[in-house]
């Protein structure tokens, strides 16, 4: 595509941001990228702590393609070296150090997902350890003696943990001048990250200072309050949409989203320009568009976002079969088992509950069926029977055969 101009590209990617810091230093970076035809160095960092990603840590991802699309340069940094401290944002006690191994295991999967959504040829991808394992005791000295302990006891979590006696240990403090030593190793222009990490991200501002570059811009982008509607989206308080799940997961887990979220979520977990959702909105307001037809729509664009358009619409019309028309859907996971077994132990491995004491907490609940019919004894055991149909909650399903 043309190159846009640098006004252009302010609008475009200061859009559903939640703070540029600062915007008068972003447009000049822009200028002058336009005017030299060098692209911004664009970095985002992210510690390999857990296996999966879901659509809260898309949104900063969208907002990386949109300065791809602009022909900017985008670094991601696996922190494998960071990720080994583990970064105490928001942590009212000491995080569990992970090792290299579950650290590399993690960040594996993490290079496969993050294609799902910026264009692998496009994207540099390093990890932090090819600088930071390299410092001496002098750097880190050096490093250390730019910021103050009172600088440093600014930070919320920090300052909350001392108040109330909780232990703070000293390699904690090394977190965000490691990850702001990241912007010094890139030479970045920008850092993006979500709102909690604003204190990491101005710290590589105030290390580039120090160590005589020009420093960064910070853009932070909102947090994606999850499908509960109180607490930000997170794959531990099973709160989440993953990226890489079923079309069909996907599309039945977005119309569960309360209509006061659908805003939030067209803005932030969609691709559709701003103008085509306030048509939406506008619409769910003045009665003129149902609050189901707007989720549905909301649906659809997500998982085209990750399955594809075709996905999008088979998905819609098995939601529709299964929950609108009180159908059972054509297809479904199958298992088979040689000898009788306990229905928690089933559906754990058919991939029905994560956990037995989430399964039977699901039968308590009165949220199993067996071919229609509610289980009420948490100690079922399945014996030899013919082809069975469990169902768990609204959307899960597997059909059984007890040999």
């Amino acid at each position: 595509m043309a190159i846009l101009s640098a006004a252009e590209q302010y609008k475009i990617l200061a859009e559903n941001t939640a703070e540029i810091i600062t915007e008068e230093e972003f447009k000049k970076k822009l200028e002058k990228s336009v005017a030299e035809k060098i692209p911004l160095r664009c970095k985002l960092g992210i510690d390999p702590s857990a296996p999966d990603l879901h659509l809260g840590h898309a949104v900063v991802l969208h907002k990386l393609r949109q300065f791809q699309e602009l022909g900017h340069h985008i670094i991601i940094i696996l922190g494998d070296f960071t990720g080994m401290v583990g970064d105490p944002t928001g942590r009212s006690e000491m995080r569990k150090q992970l090792t290299k191994e579950e650290v590399m295991a993690n960040a594996r999967t993490y290079q496969e997902q993050i294609f799902n959504i910026l264009d692998e040829e496009k994207t540099e991808m390093v990890f932090n350890s090819e600088w930071l394992a390299k410092l001496n005791f002098a750097d880190v000295i050096k490093l250390a003696s730019t910021l103050t302990v009172a600088r440093m006891m600014e930070r919320e979590d920090f300052s909350r943990r001392y108040s109330e006696n909780t232990p703070i240990s000293i390699h904690e403090f090394f977190y965000p001048l490691m990850q702001g030593y990241d912007s010094i190793a890139i030479k970045a222009d920008i850092e993006f990250g979500a709102t909690e990490q604003k204190f990491n991200l101005l710290m590589g501002r105030h290390l580039q200072r120090e160590y005589g570059q020009e420093p960064q811009v910070a853009f932070t982008m909102p947090i994606l309050v999850g499908l509960d509607g109180v607490q930000k989206m997170s794959k531990s308080l099973g709160n989440y949409i993953g990226i890489t799940e079923p079309a069909e997961e996907i599309y039945g887990k977005a119309m569960s989203i309360g209509d006061d979220l659908m805003a939030e979520y067209y803005h932030l977990a969609t691709a559709l320009p701003s103008s085509e959702i306030k048509i939406i909105l506008d619409g769910v307001k003045d009665n003129s568009v149902h609050p189901r037809d707007a989720k549905m729509r909301l649906a659809r664009e997500i998982v085209s976002l990750y399955h594809g358009s075709q996905a999008a619409k088979d998905a819609e019309e098995r939601f529709k079969q299964v929950f609108q028309k009180g159908k059972m859907p054509d297809q479904m996971p199958s298992f088979d088992f040689n000898k009788p077994v306990a229905l928690v132990v089933l559906m754990v491995e058919a991939g029905l509950a994560p956990s037995k004491s989430e399964a039977r907490r699901l039968i308590q609940q009165k949220g199993v069926k067996i071919n229609s019919e509610t289980v009420e004894a948490v100690d079922l055991i399945l014996d030899k029977s013919d082809e069975v149909v469990i169902q768990v909650g609204k959307r899960k399903f597997a059909r059984v055969t007890i040999k």
